[in-house]
């Protein structure tokens, strides 16, 4: 599948701003939110991340104008859900964002904070569920990828918070620190488990099924059906080099999961962490996850492509 800037840009930043939030407020729910900047500035960028990723999304849309249609498909389209998820989750968040800018309605807080995790969660796994319902993709439809989607969310939230919490005396609690850890470990193992899937799973789809004329042989094409690349072919046709799609993978395991650990586990090592070892972690984590990201686009293969034999 071709890897669109817009719908890279679109997971990654949302997943972040979600995964942000949701830490956010298990401080909230925790006391351990820090008043003052802090609190407002990390909302504030959870906030900006996923409402910057919502809207990128529709970039890749033929006519964006329409994209409010989707909000009508909730009973049968994870899209839809997801629009639904998202936008409901704006009411809680904003009201949290207005308590902690005004320091007007405290009380109400944890009851918005829990609401706001919620919505997080739900809108993530809507967001990991649009590619894991399609059939028509192999690659995507798996178990894993929704989880995957959770846990990436999870690992790039806790350390965005943990940079900003690294700037306040006390620095970033303990907690968050191991939850980062525990988060990249269990989506780097997911991860790998997903790779070695896809490459040793042979495709569940034959030309033969996707024609419908299996019971006259060995189906071949003659000609052909494309002069010229079409829309379908460089939408769902892109291919990447095996060897490049190795090395790239290698990157992702350095940049997205080993380093970041590296960096918060020697962090816990001295007192407090350091801010030069957020700062690291989270510029290599960013990196990574867009390489992810991209891998996962451009792995995929759309059963469509039976027809053009690969072409």
């Amino acid at each position: 599948m071709h890897p669109a800037y817009s719908v890279i840009v679109f997971t990654t930043a949302s997943g972040a701003g979600y995964g942000l939030m949701f830490w956010l407020a298990i401080a909230a729910l925790n006391g351990a939110v820090p008043d003052g900047w802090a609190g407002l500035s990390a909302l504030t960028l959870a906030l900006a991340l996923f409402t910057a990723g919502l809207l990128s999304s529709t970039f890749h849309l033929g006519h964006p104008e329409r994209a409010w249609r989707a909000f009508s498909q909730w009973r049968s389209s994870w899209l839809s859900r997801e629009g639904v998820a998202a936008v409901a989750t704006y009411v809680p968040a904003g009201l949290w964002w207005l308590s902690m800018a005004t320091g007007v309605g405290g009380d109400a807080v944890p009851v918005l904070a829990g609401l706001s995790a919620v919505g997080a969660v739900v809108t993530v796994w809507c967001t990991g569920m649009i590619y894991a319902c399609l059939r028509t993709v192999p690659e995507w439809h798996r178990d894993e990828v929704a989880p995957i989607y959770l846990l990436l969310a999870a690992s790039t939230g806790a350390l965005l918070l943990a940079l900003i919490l690294s700037m306040v005396p006390g620095g970033a609690p303990v907690w968050l620190l191991v939850a980062a850890v525990i988060s990249l470990a269990a989506a780097g193992a997911m991860k790998l488990r997903y790779w070695s899937a896809i490459d040793a799973e042979p495709a569940p789809y034959t030309t033969e099924q996707a024609t419908g004329l299996g019971g006259l042989g060995t189906v071949r094409t003659l000609d052909p059906p494309h002069t010229a690349p079409n829309f379908v072919m460089r939408e769902m046709g892109y291919r990447v080099a095996r060897k490049h799609a190795d090395r790239l993978r290698g990157y992702t395991k350095i940049a997205l999961f080993l380093a970041p650990v590296v960096l918060i586990a020697a962090a816990l090592a001295v007192p407090g962490i350091p801010v030069l070892f957020a700062v690291l972690a989270v510029a290599s984590a960013a990196l990574g996850i867009v390489m992810e990201r991209w891998l996962f686009f451009a792995e995929a293969r759309h059963i469509s492509m039976l027809f053009y034999q690969g072409k």
